[in-house]
């Protein structure tokens, strides 16, 4: 049976209990330490936002494990890539990402810096080939490595929810993934088939100690749940973080999809999950849409469609990040974001976060 570990935490003891909650679920049976290991970081915005991206308690729990279980110091890539609306360097420096990484003596590489090449795969994709029909291109080094995942907990406009499977998201597509949106569920669905073919082994860390909730992935409620997460099975972890806030996992298409495909186990009855019991864990959060998103799906599937190419498929799309940046930069951060960090602030994360530097 799938396994998900599932361990509640504390800023006292996260560290420690990263390792524990890896162990759980096996990752050694995973991550080989003869192969090098992808650390594919979780960026959705170039500010600090908690919930948002990966936690400075999340990379460092899962890098100390790792070299505290023999991996190799060189081994070890910790990758995050450049959208429309992040830079991955300045998102590294904002999150505290690179005082970890160079604690640990660990580097950090800006996909954007590497080679990208085509890719023919395989498997029979549902949506991507069509949305790419010049060819799929990947980051060369992501070929025959495997890949740990350090998603958080989180809703998503465009996806319901967002986890471990949407992680890959931002490394497997270059910055034009933004043509996917339309197509979410069933691009997602693609990128599980495509990480199967390209690395020997996959497995995600999942930070839940913050979580996300409303119009995520930026605008969302920061709430403290004290979780942390982590499986062999990006569809069963995404699964359980579904489930605790609130949502039917097989109701949501890329869960249920990628579970009738065989790649991966959604279906809570059919998944084991060890450490703590989460029979009555329930955050009851909502997926909403905020103002952007819900522009975007207007243009993409709504009456907007005819509209659909000449603004976001020709030179005029400039104006979507200069409208997502002026939007969630210069208004809503401002406005709205600063207060829900203060709040945050008040908290014990806010004290640890605030403790990196």
């Amino acid at each position: 049976m799938t396994k998900v570990a599932v361990l509640k935490t504390s800023p006292a003891t996260v560290l420690e209990d990263y390792k524990k909650v890896m162990h759980l679920a096996n990752y050694t049976k995973y991550l080989q330490r003869e192969t090098d290991t992808l650390i594919k970081l979780n960026l959705s915005w170039t500010k600090y936002f908690p919930a948002c991206s990966s936690q400075p308690w999340q990379v460092e729990g899962a890098v100390k494990a790792m070299l505290e279980d023999g991996y190799e110091k060189a081994s070890l890539l910790p990758v995050e890539n450049k959208t429309v609306v992040t830079k991955p360097v300045q998102g590294a420096i904002n999150n505290k990402w690179m005082p970890i990484l160079d604690k640990y003596g660990v580097g950090f590489t800006a996909l954007t810096d590497v080679e990208w090449q085509v890719y023919e795969f395989k498997s029979k994709l549902l949506k991507l080939n069509h949305i790419f029909p010049e060819g799929i291109r990947v980051p060369k080094m992501f070929i025959g490595r495997d890949v740990l995942h350090l998603p958080t907990v989180k809703t998503h406009g465009h996806s319901i929810t967002t986890g471990a499977i949407k992680n890959s998201f931002g490394g497997l597509l270059k910055e034009v993934r933004h043509y996917a949106h339309k197509y979410m569920h069933e691009v997602l669905v693609d990128l599980m088939l495509m990480q199967k073919e390209l690395h020997p082994g996959i497995f995600a860390v999942m930070d839940g100690t913050v979580a996300g909730d409303g119009a995520g992935p930026r605008t969302m409620f920061p709430k403290v749940k004290n979780y942390i997460l982590a499986s062999g099975d990006q569809v069963a972890i995404d699964a359980i973080a579904a489930q605790m806030m609130g949502f039917d996992p097989m109701s949501i298409p890329y869960i249920r999809m990628s579970t009738e495909l065989g790649l991966g186990m959604g279906d809570p009855k059919e998944i084991e999950v060890v450490g703590e019991d989460i029979a009555g864990v329930n955050f009851g959060f909502t997926s909403k849409k905020s103002l952007v998103i819900w522009g975007d799906q207007l243009i993409r599937k709504g009456f907007l469609r005819p509209f659909e190419k000449m603004l976001l498929h020709s030179p005029l799309v400039v104006w979507a990040p200069f409208a997502s940046n002026v939007y969630h930069d210069m208004f809503w951060y401002p406005t709205v974001g600063k207060s829900r960090i203060r709040e945050f602030s008040k908290t014990e994360w806010g004290t640890l976060f605030d403790a990196y530097e």
